[in-house]
């Protein structure tokens, strides 16, 4: 099975190679455009990244299957949160679709978010660490290292790869 994964980002790769450590799976990574904003300020807009990267990665490799993962943030009544979402996409079938953990973020992250400012050189600067999105990503900050990006999207892999398993079924 050829996996391609719609992304560079260190954190996503590591997400999926832990995934699918137990098939007979070649991981690879596609640099693919979400066709979204950098910064996802929705659920419905991440979630479309997700989809687009997955597809992307899919039409750009000729692997068995595509997956996307994006993060974004999604504005409720009690702040600012981390979201991300992840889809698995295969020829001729519908995308699944899996969410993850999220958190509020600090009120000084947020108004640099809603200033239009995107997380993560936003993280980098508050962290005063470089790349924080390609590590622990704020997930990490904010959780003091208890749960890191690729523990966030390891779970929605899971997720998916359950969900994928489920539909193979019949």
């Amino acid at each position: 099975m050829k996996v391609i994964i719609g992304s560079k980002n260190p954190a996503k790769i590591l997400a999926v190679k832990t995934a699918f450590s137990h098939y007979e799976a070649v991981i690879m990574s596609e640099d693919v455009p979400s066709g979204v904003n950098d910064q996802p300020f929705s659920d419905e807009e991440t979630i479309k990244g997700a989809i687009n990267r997955a597809y992307g990665a899919l039409q750009a490799s000729g692997g068995q299957i595509g997956i996307g993962l994006e993060g974004g943030v999604q504005k409720t009544e009690h702040g600012l949160f981390l979201c991300n979402w992840g889809a698995l996409a295969e020829k001729g079938q519908p995308p699944i679709i899996a969410g993850g953990a999220r958190i509020p973020l600090p009120d000084g992250v947020a108004v640099r978010l809603l200033a239009g400012e995107e997380l993560g050189p936003v993280m980098d600067d508050y962290a005063k660490k470089e790349n924080i999105r390609k590590n622990e990503g704020a997930v990490g900050i904010f959780t003091n290292g208890q749960i890191n990006r690729a523990d966030m999207f390891s779970h929605v892999m899971k997720l998916l790869l359950g969900q994928y398993e489920y539909r193979k079924k019949g």
